[in-house]
């Protein structure tokens, strides 16, 4: 039995893609459509993600605007950004949403750091179990012990490879965010 590293290689490019979806949603003090990412909105009785109600842009480095196709939900949409607790406060002039980016404090961009280290952590907790199911196989398999050793060892160089993707995401996000 040869190690089938493809199956393998691509839960983990899964892992690494839902790492990078999680970092976009921790702001660095720029505006960003991805920041209201995740919020919905209750539009005719249906939950319906803002980014499909509205056209979100960045007129400014630190503004979003949100202008809804339909203005009646301008005060669900207001609402829904202020219950999804992201730090920000939406203004509403009765055509569109107004959010400004406030610039970030240390102590703010700390607690930003914090929680970026704990999504890294959570990408390294799935590989884990990647690396656990494909471990439990490869012990199932009858096969020599040298050839399981072998085995193993190609395993671990391929978690290793992906771990340090890991860390060099962290790594970035984490310099994004200290950055002044």
């Amino acid at each position: 039995m040869d190690l089938n590293i493809n199956n393998y290689r691509e839960r983990m490019n899964k892992v690494i893609e839902a790492l990078e979806r999680n970092l976009t949603t921790v702001r660095v003090g720029r505006a960003s459509a991805t920041i209201v990412d995740g919020i919905d909105i209750l539009y005719y009785g249906i939950s319906t993600p803002l980014k499909t109600l509205a056209i979100i842009s960045v007129p400014e480095a630190r503004q979003l605007l949100i202008k809804p196709y339909d203005k009646s939900i301008l005060g669900a949409i207001e609402k829904a950004i202020f219950e999804a607790n992201i730090g920000l406060t939406p203004t509403n002039d009765g055509e569109t949403i107004r959010i400004s980016i406030p610039p970030l404090t240390e102590e703010r961009r700390k607690e930003l750091v914090k929680q970026v280290k704990l999504i890294a952590e959570e990408s390294k907790v799935s590989l884990r179990n990647v690396r656990h199911d494909l471990s439990s196989q490869i012990k199932k398999a009858d096969m020599p012990e040298d050839e399981t050793k072998k085995q193993m060892d190609k395993l671990q160089l391929l978690v290793d490879e992906y771990n340090k993707k890991i860390d060099e995401k962290y790594a970035e996000k984490e310099k994004d965010l200290l950055k002044i």
